[in-house]
């Protein structure tokens, strides 16, 4: 079997999962996991597909026919991870809403050999004191090499500099 990762995204409306589902299932295809979402009237999503190497090809030429209705990328997808044990860590991320708070702490996390495997943030109004509020949850691969003491150290620095709530979990 081969993994195919699509990206997907198009004007939001009815049917858009099942016709992308369709494709897959008629090329003999097996939706495995995904990631999808509405954002401001625009469905995107990430699905990783399994499908017979000799039929690969075929999928992703019709998967393409879905232009118009969805834009559609398809790639190859990784090789099963290696046998290098890594622990998850989650973070919370809360403070009053301004430019750069995901690029601090991605950051914070790329300098450290983190890799993000979920991102989840939102923006809300904040009830009593006015302005925006930022939401973050993360869940970042740890491989066994990294001192998760330093980790920490560092985002509660930067939680300080940019003030805002990190945990760390």
């Amino acid at each position: 079997m081969t993994t195919l990762i699509l990206t997907v995204a198009g004007a939001d409306r009815p049917g858009l999962v099942a016709a992308v589902a369709d494709v897959v299932d008629a090329h003999g295809g097996n939706w495995e996991n995904s990631q999808l979402a509405e954002l401001a009237g625009t469905f995107a999503g990430v699905i990783e597909v399994s499908v017979a190497a000799d039929r690969a090809v075929e999928l992703e030429t019709a998967l393409h026919e879905l232009e118009g209705l969805l834009t559609v990328a398809v790639r190859a997808g990784a090789d099963a991870a290696s046998g290098d044990p890594q622990q998850r860590l989650t973070i919370q991320v809360l403070g009053n809403d301004r430019p750069g708070i995901v690029r601090e702490v991605s950051a914070a996390l790329s300098a450290h050999d983190l890799s993000i495997e979920d991102l989840t943030t939102t923006t809300r109004d904040a009830a009593m004191a006015g302005g925006r509020l930022f939401e973050a949850t993360v869940i970042a691969k740890v491989p066994a090499s990294v001192d998760l003491e330093a980790v920490r150290s560092d985002l509660e620095r930067l939680a300080a500099e940019i003030q805002v709530d990190v945990t760390l979990a």
